[in-house]
């Protein structure tokens, strides 16, 4: 009973947002921004999940782009980088996974949901030891990589990790200013790829069936970028 309450909570924007405030109230004032891994990590820790976008429309739209993508080239196998905690995951139909994050509340809540499914497989970014597949993918994760030397890691991880392809559903323009949020540093990642990964090619741009339109709720900044190697 309490999970079915739980999961109604979560899949009504209105009451989430409540739900929210409520366990910031509880937990009281929030700490500082010490970097993303923690940020991230305690974010997951006082009960928060991996946000707006891993919900409703927004998570179909993703899905539902992602699952045809899959379909279509005979993808055998997805690693993903940045798997959050699991909730965009149950749309997804991928005959393999794997699934790393930095955050451990995150992993262990994923090794819960999906503990009967042999075909999904989740560790820690620091327990990545350069596992490949035939797609790589990063969802709403490059934005929130605020330091340059994790996004750099990160990138060259994210591609490093594919064999055949590579997905990045994320914002592509550069704002160091962080208006959105200490844990938001919008990126022009395309550029960054061209120049310093030249082996992968970027072989579609599909905007964002929900543009951002001001309100983070109803719109987003991300847009998928499909790549290929070369």
């Amino acid at each position: 009973m309490l999970r079915s309450v739980k999961g109604l909570v979560r899949s009504i924007p209105v009451l989430r947002d409540l739900a929210r405030r409520w366990a910031r109230r509880r937990a009281g004032p929030a700490e500082p921004f010490r970097g993303s891994e923690r940020y991230w990590e305690e974010r997951y820790a006082r009960g928060d999940d991996s946000g707006v976008g891993s919900y409703g429309k927004f998570a179909r739209f993703k899905a539902d782009t992602i699952n045809a993508f899959v379909e279509a080239e005979g993808i055998r196998s997805v690693l993903e980088l940045g798997c959050g905690d699991g909730s965009q995951l149950k749309l997804a139909r991928y005959p393999s996974y794997l699934g790393f994050d930095v955050s451990a509340t995150a992993i262990e809540a994923c090794r819960r949901i999906f503990a009967g499914d042999p075909a999904k497989s989740f560790f820690l970014m620091g327990d990545y030891r350069g596992q490949q597949a035939d797609l790589a993918l990063s969802l709403d994760v490059i934005y929130h990589l605020v330091e340059d030397e994790v996004f750099e890691s990160y990138m060259r991880t994210l591609f490093g990790a594919a064999l055949r392809h590579v997905i990045v559903y994320a914002s592509d323009f550069d704002d160091p200013g962080r208006k959105d949020g200490a844990h938001v540093r919008h990126r022009k990642f395309t550029e960054w790829v061209a120049k310093n990964i030249p082996d992968w090619t970027l072989a579609r741009h599909l905007p964002n069936a929900h543009p951002y339109a001001g309100d983070y709720r109803t719109g987003s900044f991300a847009d998928f970028h499909f790549y290929r190697k070369r």
